[in-house]
């Protein structure tokens, strides 16, 4: 028989066609939503970036950063109120000494001086203008305190730490 004038060869061809027109219109559809919608599965996209953290040995987490462009290293600590640095490192990170106060530390009351930083970042997360204090005898490390932690969640998953920004301010 002569598939020209096959009817079923016509209609064969014909829901061929019309399958490939609804998997090019689902495909179609798919690359637009996924233009228009931000990546929710990923680490980063324009509202909501994350650095997660692994415990280390001692227990604590620590997160490469930057203070003013310049390379540190936070030890995260929740139970500080501000961002601290150690005297020396804020000479070498050229803050400004504001006037002294006097803070309580593991070790007990200690003077310090209060001072701003113009920008911290750890990883995608940044702010300006943070809060923070000098202290004499600090570690190598500088804290990341509440200064500025309040402004991003935090959740702790088993030993790790995720710090995410959820803010709808960008």
């Amino acid at each position: 028989m002569d598939q020209k004038n096959d009817p079923a060869a016509g209609s064969t061809v014909g829901r061929l066609f019309a399958w490939m027109a609804v998997i090019a219109l689902i495909a179609g559809l798919t690359a637009f939503y996924q233009v228009l919608t931000p990546d929710r599965g990923g680490i980063v996209d324009s509202n909501r970036s994350m650095v997660i953290l692994e415990r280390n040995r001692a227990g604590h987490y620590l997160a490469p950063g930057e203070i003013n462009g310049q390379a540190v290293m936070f030890l995260i600590d929740t139970g500080a109120t501000d961002v601290a640095v150690s005297e020396r490192s804020a000479k070498a990170l050229g803050l400004n000494f504001g006037p002294s106060t006097t803070v309580m530390t593991a070790a007990g009351p200690s003077m310090a001086w209060k001072t701003r930083i113009a920008q911290i970042s750890v990883g995608q997360l940044g702010l300006q203008n943070v809060r923070a204090t000098i202290i004499p005898g600090l570690g190598e490390e500088a804290l990341l305190g509440m200064s500025f932690l309040k402004h991003f969640s935090l959740q702790q998953q088993g030993a790790e730490l995720v710090i995410g920004n959820m803010r709808q301010d960008g």
